[in-house]
């Protein structure tokens, strides 16, 4: 029997479940309503401080004000990830949000490039990104124009829990009603098995139409109550623990995360405008819980201002995100770990789709087929592009490094690799979140240099691809006369 969604019911708050509460209560309305369960005694994770560039949509679509976001949520600009060490000791790349180069016709920009560098051009292809040289120049600036060779995507550093508390307010003044309480029985339908409301330890009952799992890994909804089942990609991606802990800020912000690889595993530094936030990712088969915490202490840069915290986790995702009248998001969902940002984007494009194929009249089960399809497809690219760091290293200073190098692929990302290391072109997966220019930086990086260039980029002769070339390159210097430095930027920004 269908059932017309009149409540949903969100169980957890955080970051996925107040940005849930949020886009649900902009988009419906007045037209269901919606309440949240959260305690203030159990705590959050809390450590997605780095995002992706759609983000801003997401604000956007809120109403929400840049400035006033930023300065809430002690905001900083995001270009790229800077990542060291992690094809050989002592290099490193930078993935950035941008994309080198321009449109010159049929084929992608990276074929002109390669073409060129065959013959002996000494520039990278990265001289030709300006996310890139405003990351190394440590400066930002918006730049008021429509010319595509000018685009410089960004997002963001920022407290996830600020984020949580922030959207919080929003949703609350939008009509979301929020409950205090913990969880302690989940009710079910005893023929069909959806659930019906939540006891809390108070004692109140909490009844819904549609629920929502933002209760975390403990997935007390989807997995300890419905027993949707768990897919462990750890044999894929090692890495099973972090350690995490804040610091006092540098001097100089900048624009970019730092992405550390070690022996047996690598860091992160994320620059807000209070403070940095750092961890340690890492596998117990490799390293201890000590060897770690020395590890991220020595590699700090600047003085904690807090207790190291340990968060364990497994890599997979559950098999259906959506099941009977439970869909779950965030970590209820499955981890990933932070090697790229994804995990608050993977909060956002979870209500994103849950919206647009939202059950108003009752749950129909080709919705929920669709919905788990494209879901399972976006956790599988994200997957493969994480592995592709790992697999692709020339490291030789450790049997962790050795040991993924070795790992048998998923078949798509074998494919992805081969087709780039032959023929020097990179083929969309459907729902992959990383554009081409992604996939290509993060191959060019780890040291996959394509055979072969498109043969539409023989269409010029030597002298027109040098001057073409050259003309790129000269344009994409031009905005930086413009640019401030990163704090600079945020100081004259943000002023109230």
């Amino acid at each position: 029997m269908q059932q017309p969604i009149k409540k949903v019911v969100i169980a957890g708050g955080g970051t996925a479940g107040w940005m849930t509460a949020a886009l649900m209560q902009k988009v419906l309305q007045g037209q269901i309503e919606i309440e949240l369960v959260e305690s203030e005694d159990i705590g959050i994770v809390g450590v997605g401080e780095a995002t992706i560039p759609p983000i801003q949509v997401f604000n956007q679509f809120l109403g929400v004000d840049e400035k006033e976001f930023l300065r809430e949520t002690n905001g900083t600009i995001k270009l790229a990830i800077q990542f060291e060490n992690w094809r050989v000791k002592g290099e490193s790349y930078l993935h950035t949000f941008g994309a080198p180069g321009t449109n010159l016709g049929f084929c992608n920009f990276q074929h002109y490039w390669l073409r060129a560098y065959k013959a002996g051009l000494q520039k990278s292809i990265w001289e030709y990104d300006l996310n890139y040289l405003c990351s190394v120049d440590g400066s930002f600036n918006k730049i008021n124009t429509q010319n595509p060779m000018f685009d410089m995507p960004y997002a963001y550093h920022f407290d996830s829990s600020l984020y949580g508390k922030y959207l919080r307010k929003i949703a609350e003044k939008g009509g979301v009603i929020r409950t205090e309480g913990i969880i302690e029985h989940v009710q079910q339908d005893p023929i069909y098995g959806n659930i019906t409301g939540l006891q809390l330890k108070s004692g109140k009952q909490i009844q819904g139409d549609l629920f929502i799992d933002c209760t975390g890994s403990r997935a007390i909804l989807s997995q300890q109550t419905l027993g949707v089942k768990y897919e462990d990609w750890s044999h894929w991606l090692a890495a099973d623990s972090a350690l995490a802990v804040q610091t006092n800020r540098f001097e100089k912000t900048l624009p970019y995360t730092r992405s550390i690889a070690h022996d047996k595993g690598w860091q992160w530094r994320i620059p807000l405008t209070n403070r940095n936030g750092n961890g340690i990712v890492f596998s117990s088969k490799y390293m201890t819980d000590e060897e770690a915490h020395d590890r991220l202490i020595n590699n700090l840069g600047s003085d904690p201002i807090n207790d190291v915290r340990k968060i364990s986790f497994r890599t997979g995702r559950t098999k259906e995100q959506w099941h009977k009248n439970v869909i779950s998001i965030g970590l209820a969902s499955g981890f990933l770990e932070p090697l790229e940002s994804t995990s608050i984007h993977l909060i956002q494009s979870a209500i994103v789709r849950l919206l647009k194929l939202f059950p108003h009249n009752g749950i129909q089960q080709s919705a929920v087929d669709l919905y788990n399809a494209e879901s399972k497809t976006e956790y599988e690219t994200i997957r493969d592009f994480i592995i592709l760091h790992y697999h692709v290293n020339e490291r030789t200073d450790s049997d962790f490094w050795q040991d993924m190098r070795n790992l048998p692929l998923p078949d798509r990302l074998a494919q992805k690799i081969q087709v780039f290391s032959d023929v020097g072109e990179i083929f969309n997966d459907q729902h992959d979140i990383f554009r081409d220019a992604s996939w290509l930086q993060v191959m060019l990086g780890q040291g996959i240099m394509p055979k072969d260039y498109h043969p539409a980029a023989n269409q010029m002769s030597e002298a027109q691809l040098t001057d073409t070339l050259d003309k790129v390159f000269a344009a994409k210097r031009q905005p930086l006369v413009k640019m401030l430095p990163h704090d600079d930027f945020l100081a004259h920004y943000l002023k109230v």
